[in-house]
């Protein structure tokens, strides 16, 4: 339980740095001396920083998926927009309650390199496939088209996204523990009225002429 507890805060350090300082300006002798333990542990621990990078990005997406999948598991019968509902609330509090390190991944995940698309193919994708079938399961009955669907997926996962890919215009409304929980209880709402009108859309929009892509 100790080596666990010194693992973890290393590994909290290591997050707390990586999205001040970026992964390339942190040195494996920051994120020692931020928590307080030997060079030496480290590399005992996680081998160089690329493998205490590996170690804390796959212990992120793992917590992430498991809730996730628990959420989607707790809410079977219930009403398919409200599960959608309550998996956008499960993603939005984890994503908030690491906010840090959700930042940092999102800024990597704009860059083209091996860990990126590593990722993609180990974590991105099972989390596509489990979030595109609830919202799928919520638009059962209306007239969205195929095409209207994978448009109306990316602004989700935009809006899912957004607050941690452009985190300095946001930083205002999260710097306090009490703001953490005004920011994502306003936030989910409006994500939520989204929700509302993606899953009311209906033929009478088609007839109007009226747009496809809806927007917040």
């Amino acid at each position: 339980m100790k080596n666990n507890a010194t693992k973890q805060k290393v590994m909290d350090a290591a997050c707390q740095l990586f999205f001040t300082k970026g992964y390339h300006g942190t040195s494996v002798r920051d994120i020692a001396k931020l928590a307080s333990v030997n060079v030496s542990l480290i590399n005992y621990y996680f081998k160089s920083k690329q493998g205490l990078l590996e170690s804390t990005v796959t212990s992120y997406y793992e917590q992430y998926l498991d809730q996730v999948e628990t959420t989607i598991a707790a809410t079977e019968n219930q009403p398919k927009t409200d599960r959608l509902k309550k998996l956008i609330e499960t993603i939005i509090q984890y994503k908030q309650g690491r906010h840090q390190f959700s930042c940092f991944i999102q800024r990597e995940l704009t860059l083209d390199s091996m860990f990126v698309r590593e990722m993609m193919v180990t974590y991105m994708a099972k989390e596509n496939y489990l979030l595109g079938k609830v919202f799928n399961d919520a638009l059962t009955g209306t007239n969205h088209t195929q095409v209207d669907r994978k448009f109306l997926f990316i602004q989700l996962k935009g809006m899912l996204s957004a607050p941690y890919i452009s985190a300095n215009e946001w930083k205002h409304f999260v710097e306090w523990d009490q703001s953490q929980d005004f920011f994502t209880v306003k936030y989910m709402k409006l994500i939520y009225k989204w929700v509302d009108h993606v899953v009311g859309w209906n033929a009478s929009y088609q007839k109007s002429g009226t747009a496809n892509t809806l927007l917040l």
